[in-house]
Protein backbone atom coordinates (compact mmCIF):
# COMPACT_ATOMS: atom_id res chain seq x y z
CA UNK A 1 0.00 0.00 0.00
CA UNK A 2 1.04 3.62 -0.88
CA UNK A 3 1.01 5.97 2.15
CA UNK A 4 0.47 9.11 -0.39
CA UNK A 5 -3.13 7.77 -2.03
CA UNK A 6 -4.24 6.54 1.72
CA UNK A 7 -3.62 10.14 3.20
CA UNK A 8 -4.91 11.80 0.50
CA UNK A 9 -8.36 9.68 0.34
CA UNK A 10 -9.05 11.16 3.71
CA UNK A 11 -8.49 14.99 2.97
CA UNK A 12 -7.74 16.23 6.02
CA UNK A 13 -5.37 19.26 5.98
CA UNK A 14 -3.34 20.89 8.51
CA UNK A 15 -3.54 24.55 8.91
CA UNK A 16 -0.12 24.37 7.44
CA UNK A 17 -1.84 22.89 4.04
CA UNK A 18 -0.09 19.63 4.22
CA UNK A 19 -2.38 16.59 4.10
CA UNK A 20 -2.59 14.65 7.64
CA UNK A 21 -2.78 11.27 8.43
CA UNK A 22 -6.26 9.83 8.85
CA UNK A 23 -7.56 9.38 12.71
CA UNK A 24 -9.90 6.72 13.31
CA UNK A 25 -13.07 9.00 13.14
CA UNK A 26 -11.87 10.49 9.26
CA UNK A 27 -11.59 6.39 8.56
CA UNK A 28 -15.23 5.35 9.56
CA UNK A 29 -16.36 8.19 7.36
CA UNK A 30 -14.65 6.63 4.47
CA UNK A 31 -16.10 3.60 2.19
CA UNK A 32 -14.52 0.39 1.69
CA UNK A 33 -14.05 1.18 -2.03
CA UNK A 34 -12.65 4.39 -1.63
CA UNK A 35 -9.58 2.85 1.32
CA UNK A 36 -9.52 -0.06 -1.16
CA UNK A 37 -8.35 2.46 -4.25
CA UNK A 38 -5.62 3.34 -2.06
CA UNK A 39 -3.83 -0.28 -2.43
CA UNK A 40 -5.58 -1.55 0.82
CA UNK A 41 -5.75 -5.27 0.33
CA UNK A 42 -9.22 -6.75 1.93
CA UNK A 43 -7.05 -8.26 4.61
CA UNK A 44 -5.69 -4.70 5.67
CA UNK A 45 -8.86 -3.04 4.93
CA UNK A 46 -10.79 -5.65 7.48
CA UNK A 47 -8.17 -5.56 10.16
CA UNK A 48 -8.29 -1.57 9.76
CA UNK A 49 -12.03 -1.70 10.06
CA UNK A 50 -11.84 -4.06 13.43
CA UNK A 51 -9.26 -1.96 15.07
CA UNK A 52 -11.80 1.67 14.32
CA UNK A 53 -14.49 -0.39 15.64
CA UNK A 54 -12.98 -2.18 18.80
CA UNK A 55 -10.44 0.61 20.56
CA UNK A 56 -11.93 3.89 21.69
CA UNK A 57 -10.84 6.37 19.30
CA UNK A 58 -9.43 8.56 22.03
CA UNK A 59 -7.31 5.91 23.51
CA UNK A 60 -5.52 5.78 20.26
CA UNK A 61 -4.85 9.47 19.88
CA UNK A 62 -3.82 10.35 22.69
CA UNK A 63 -0.04 8.80 23.84
CA UNK A 64 0.06 10.30 27.14
CA UNK A 65 -0.89 8.14 29.56
CA UNK A 66 -0.88 4.86 27.69
CA UNK A 67 0.17 1.56 29.18
CA UNK A 68 2.18 -0.09 25.87
CA UNK A 69 1.77 -3.33 27.14
CA UNK A 70 -1.65 -3.26 27.57
CA UNK A 71 -2.63 -1.66 24.20
CA UNK A 72 -0.40 -4.16 22.61
CA UNK A 73 -2.36 -6.68 24.04
CA UNK A 74 -5.60 -4.90 22.99
CA UNK A 75 -4.21 -4.63 19.58
CA UNK A 76 -3.03 -8.43 19.42
CA UNK A 77 -6.71 -9.45 20.27
CA UNK A 78 -7.74 -7.73 17.02
CA UNK A 79 -7.76 -10.05 13.68
CA UNK A 80 -5.25 -9.38 11.07
CA UNK A 81 -2.86 -7.48 13.73
CA UNK A 82 0.31 -9.54 14.60
CA UNK A 83 3.23 -8.54 16.22
CA UNK A 84 5.01 -7.02 13.91
CA UNK A 85 2.42 -4.11 13.10
CA UNK A 86 1.37 -3.59 17.11
CA UNK A 87 5.55 -3.17 17.94
CA UNK A 88 5.83 -0.79 14.80
CA UNK A 89 2.62 0.74 15.52
CA UNK A 90 3.58 1.84 19.37
CA UNK A 91 7.09 3.12 17.90
CA UNK A 92 5.66 5.02 16.00
CA UNK A 93 2.70 6.48 17.40
CA UNK A 94 3.59 6.31 21.13
CA UNK A 95 7.76 6.09 21.01
CA UNK A 96 7.39 3.03 22.48
CA UNK A 97 10.63 1.89 22.47
CA UNK A 98 10.56 -1.81 23.51
CA UNK A 99 8.83 -2.85 20.62
CA UNK A 100 10.75 -6.25 19.42
CA UNK A 101 10.17 -6.16 15.30
CA UNK A 102 11.76 -9.60 15.49
CA UNK A 103 9.69 -10.81 12.47
CA UNK A 104 10.79 -7.75 10.89
CA UNK A 105 12.67 -9.31 6.85
CA UNK A 106 15.18 -6.45 7.70
CA UNK A 107 16.29 -7.12 11.24
CA UNK A 108 16.59 -9.90 10.16
CA UNK A 109 18.44 -9.99 7.33
CA UNK A 110 20.95 -7.55 9.04
CA UNK A 111 21.10 -9.78 12.11
CA UNK A 112 23.03 -12.45 9.80
CA UNK A 113 25.59 -9.73 8.36
CA UNK A 114 26.31 -8.30 12.42
CA UNK A 115 26.62 -12.10 13.23
CA UNK A 116 28.28 -13.25 10.67
CA UNK A 117 25.48 -16.13 10.07
CA UNK A 118 25.91 -18.61 7.00
CA UNK A 119 21.85 -18.08 7.21
CA UNK A 120 19.46 -15.46 7.92
CA UNK A 121 17.60 -15.94 11.61
CA UNK A 122 14.76 -17.25 12.19
CA UNK A 123 12.10 -14.99 14.26
CA UNK A 124 12.47 -16.89 17.34
CA UNK A 125 16.16 -16.47 17.08
CA UNK A 126 16.06 -12.93 16.61
CA UNK A 127 13.62 -12.40 19.30
CA UNK A 128 15.90 -13.81 21.81
CA UNK A 129 18.82 -12.11 20.57
CA UNK A 130 17.04 -8.58 20.74
CA UNK A 131 16.10 -9.49 24.36
CA UNK A 132 19.14 -8.43 25.48
CA UNK A 133 18.85 -4.68 24.87
CA UNK A 134 15.44 -4.64 26.71
CA UNK A 135 13.70 -2.00 27.02
CA UNK A 136 15.51 -0.65 24.12
CA UNK A 137 14.50 -3.62 21.66
CA UNK A 138 13.23 -1.12 19.07
CA UNK A 139 16.08 0.89 18.78
CA UNK A 140 18.83 -2.08 18.30
CA UNK A 141 15.88 -3.17 15.31
CA UNK A 142 16.06 0.31 13.86
CA UNK A 143 20.43 0.85 13.84
CA UNK A 144 19.58 -3.15 12.13
CA UNK A 145 17.65 -1.50 9.57
CA UNK A 146 19.86 1.44 8.94
CA UNK A 147 22.79 -0.87 8.06
CA UNK A 148 21.34 -0.90 4.43
CA UNK A 149 20.96 2.73 4.42
CA UNK A 150 23.49 4.73 2.60
CA UNK A 151 24.05 7.22 5.75
CA UNK A 152 23.37 4.82 8.89
CA UNK A 153 23.00 5.98 12.52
Amino acid sequence: METKPFIEANKIQHSSGLSCYPNPDSLTRLSETTLRKTGLSNAKYLAMKRLVDSVPSQQLLSPTGVNAENMAETLLSIKGIGPWTVSYSLLKGFNWLDGSLHGDVAVRRNLQKVLNLTEKPDAKFTETWLSQFSPWRALAAAHLWAIDEKTAY
